[in-house]
């Protein structure tokens, strides 16, 4: 197993585990080709840090990928939301583009 990934699932067990712990274990989930895995650690993520926009734009391209555009739409429009909340322009551009695509 990746060491990093071993790293990030034990870290992300402790309830002290960060948003940052969380997106890159999604990250690594996602980089293994574990779609799945990587969608549930976003939504775990989304539960506890909604504004945590990375993870909206990340989940939607690994469905994308994965040929899930249905759920891909969901997670792009709430990153949407979100960025917009959070007037973070630069996101907010990417995940447009992101779900024109779809």
């Amino acid at each position: 197993m990746n060491k990093r990934l071993a790293f990030l699932e034990q870290h992300c067990a402790s309830p002290t585990a960060d948003s940052f712990a969380f997106y890159g274990l999604g990250m690594e989930y996602r980089k293994e080709g574990r779609v799945d895995d990587a969608i549930a650690t976003f939504s775990k993520l989304k539960e506890k840090d909604p504004d945590y926009v990375p993870m909206y734009l990340m989940a939607g391209q690994a469905l994308i990928d994965a040929g899930r555009s249905a759920e891909a739409r969901g997670w792009l429009e709430a990153g949407v939301a979100a960025a917009t909340r959070k007037h973070d322009t630069h996101a907010l551009g990417e995940l447009e583009s992101a779900l024109a695509s779809v």
